[in-house]
């Protein structure tokens, strides 16, 4: 069960950021790995909200938030597709920025558990070019 963490401070502040990680509509705005994301239902964004998200390399999966907490963290749940676990974000103000501490774990399934030895390289791919992306969108 690969888990990965990264930490980084993206100068801009809390509320922009949290804004940011936790309405998952815009990840394809940002995300390198994200085709395309759809809020699903009707309910606001908080614990319980799912989007339907294109992932590349993946196909459709859909993701729940959880552990909801207004400004300082949210944690991104898969539903469906290959994999279980989620992405956590945890955020604090920093001077005039915000840091953030990800937190990444793949819990893989059925064919996918062959795979484990390599997710965690894989992984750390993933949240890297997630955090650089991230922090581009939010500084440019």
């Amino acid at each position: 069960m690969p888990k990965v963490e990264l930490t980084q401070v993206i100068a801009a502040p809390v509320e922009r950021v949290f804004a940011a990680v936790s309405n998952l509509e815009t990840y394809s705005d940002w995300n390198p790995t994200i085709r395309k994301a759809v809020k699903l239902g009707t309910e606001a964004i908080g614990d319980g909200a799912e989007f339907e998200f294109e992932i590349r390399g993946v196909g459709r999966t859909i993701q729940r938030l959880e552990q909801f907490v207004g400004n300082k963290r949210v944690r991104l749940v898969p539903q469906t597709g290959p994999m279980r676990g989620g992405h956590l974000f945890v955020l604090s103000a920093e001077g005039g920025g915000t840091r953030v501490a990800h937190q990444l774990e793949m819990i893989p399934k059925g064919l996918f558990k062959l795979f484990a030895p390599m997710m965690g390289r894989m992984g750390r791919k993933n949240l890297s070019d997630t955090a650089e992306a991230l922090q581009r969108y939010l500084e440019g």
